[in-house]
Order: C-alpha cells, then structure tokens, then sequence
C-alpha cells in the first residue's frame, strides 16, 4: 500500500460520519469545559475552533457528543438539571474513550445573581457549592410566625439550625488554589453589558447591583426548583452561611452544580478525574430579587426583560478563557497540579 493511500484510508478512517471523529487512543484533553445548554456552548465552540466530535454513550441524547480542538480543549453540554448533569457527567468520567486523570474542568454557566453582592453580567468563581433543594419545607402559610419562610434543615426543630448533612451532598468546597487562580487570571477583563441590562441594574438604589458588571469571587446555590423573590433569596443567604459554617457568601443561584461536584468526586475516588481539578464559573443573567417597589411575581415571569442573557453568555467566555488559555500554553507548569 503507497503512502497516500495509506494516509487516505487513516482519514477516512478517522472520520467515521461527518463531524464525528475517532481518536487512536484515549483523548487527553488539558481543559473539559462543562455546559449546561446550547447558547452556554456556542462561545466556545464558535471561538476555540472546537470542530472536532467524539460520540459518547450515556451523555444526554440532545448532546451525545464532546466537541474538541487541537489544543487539548474540550467541551461537554450536560443537560439541563441536576439528573442530566450527574448522568452526563459521570458517563464522561468514566468513558474509555478518555483520560482525564490531568485534564482541569471548567464549569462555565449562567445563574440567577444577587444584587447584594453582583450585577446582570457579573462573573463569579464559587468556593462552595450549596444544595438549596435538600431541606424540609413547609407550606409558608402554616408556618410560626417567626419563620420568614417554610424552609429549614432537614432533621433540625428551625430555620436557623445546621442540619447534620446525612445527605453527603449539601455543601462542597473547592480547590481555593485554583480558584484564586482563576480570578487572578480574569479580574481586569472588561465585561459586556446591553442597554437592557445597563438600565435595569441602576433601578437598585445600591452597589454593586447599580454598577456595571465585574468579575468576583462568592458561592453558588444549586436546586432544581427555579426559586425568586426577596424572601426566597434572603434563605439562600443563611442556607450558605448556616452549611459553610458564616464562611460562604451566596451570589449565584443555578441548578447543576453539587451534581456535577458528585459525579466527578466519585470518578475521582475512582482514579478517573481529580476533583482538585474542578472551577465554577457562573455570570448572572437575572436578578434573585425585584429592586424596590417592583412586582415579586414579575420579578420571575419577565425575568427576560432584564436583558442580561446574551451579555452573561458573553461574559463567561471573557472570564473563563484566560484560565483556559493559561493551562493548555503553559501546560508544563500545570500538569502536575496548580502552580503556585
């Protein structure tokens, strides 16, 4: 066989349908970013050239696929919802297709934001993860009257008691090393606002919910159930600060994240990931909150009058790519763990 025909078979080869790509060995990719929807990804996939598809069984069937390039950077659209990030999470994790023993994992989507502590566009890297879900709730109306909602700690006599965490999922830490290193990298870049957003967040009479957008560093609560209101955020506020022990600041709210954390702890504790490896990256698209005086209802059902999606989607590839850059162009220094 000459060497063009042989070089025109491996392609062929190689490109098992369109689009689809058949790697010789296990890929081993620098960066894994992690999305939760199509407009999460396409920043991505559109500016890192991330052409390359590699079928994976067990990834949700609306996105059977990792999308790759040819600097050992990929990406994995999980789903919506804590069951799609956990399956599909955990079916990368353990593919054979993979070795990720190395590779670092970046969370990057959009969240429900505090006006308290960001604005629509602003970027936070989380420390602690908090399951909002995992908690006993009571009808509101039947409640003491002393209990500004129905929510309290599983197996606790009150909304103020720590619950004995029996779950094993309710709140996760993680590596502040590389947290810190991923704000350090991303705190100056410029964030994107529209005039949507730009006029929504000055009808709050306070900073930082009234100024443009930054990147920061707060916590993240994660909970299937799509919660809004002044009373609802401010139980976030003490479910963090009650779980972390007065050491976390509830910012974002979203759905995936503590799925995410388990899957890949368990693969880890499997040899397949290390979890040390994980950042989160959230950027607010919507307020937890109404400013004052405007409806609680609407707050939630015209959440899209805010303007902020597009400029949040925006906003995570501002923030999350010099990480990613740092890591596949100087991979010597972080290979073997986040340099110093």
């Amino acid at each position: 066989m000459n060497s063009i025909t042989r070089n025109a078979l491996c392609a062929s080869l190689a490109l098992l349908s369109p689009g689809i790509w058949a790697s010789a060995g296990p890929v081993t990719p620098k960066v894994m970013l992690i999305a939760m929807f199509a407009p999460e990804a396409q920043n991505w996939i559109d500016r890192l050239h991330l052409t390359k598809e590699i079928q994976v069984p067990g990834l949700a069937a609306e996105y059977p696929t990792i999308r790759c390039n040819d600097q050992d950077t990929c990406l994995m659209v999980t789903g919506m919802g804590q069951t799609n990030a956990a399956a599909s999470t955990l079916a990368l994790a353990l593919s054979p297709q993979f070795d990720l023993r190395k590779t670092y994992f970046i969370v990057a989507g959009i969240a429900g934001i505090n006006p308290h502590h960001g604005t629509l566009g602003t970027t936070a890297w989380a420390h602690y993860l908090v399951e909002f879900g995992t908690q006993w709730e009571i009808d509101s109306r039947d409640v003491p009257k002393d209990w500004p909602t129905g929510y309290l700690g599983i197996n606790t006599k009150g909304p103020n008691e720590k619950p004995p965490l029996d779950y094993k999922t309710e709140v996760f830490e993680l590596n502040p090393t590389l947290q810190a290193k991923a704000f350090a990298l991303s705190q100056n870049v410029k964030l994107s606002e529209s005039k949507e957003s730009a006029a929504w967040r000055v009808k709050y009479p306070y900073a930082p919910a009234n100024q443009p957008p930054q990147v920061t560093r707060c916590d993240t609560l994660a909970g299937n159930t799509w919660f809004s209101g002044t009373r609802l955020s401010e139980r976030a506020e003490v479910w963090t600060r009650l779980l972390t022990d007065n050491k976390g600041v509830y910012c974002t709210t979203q759905q995936e994240d503590n799925s995410t954390y388990e899957a890949l702890l368990r693969a880890s504790k499997a040899g397949k990931v290390d979890v040390n490896r994980l950042a989160v990256v959230r950027a607010g698209s919507d307020f937890d909150r109404p400013y004052p005086g405007y409806s609680e209802v609407d707050n939630l059902l015209k959440y899209a009058d805010q303007g902020a999606f597009v400029p949040a989607l925006e906003n995570l590839y501002r923030t999350g790519n010099p990480l990613v850059q740092a890591i596949v162009k100087d991979w010597k220094n972080w290979e073997n763990g986040v340099p110093q």
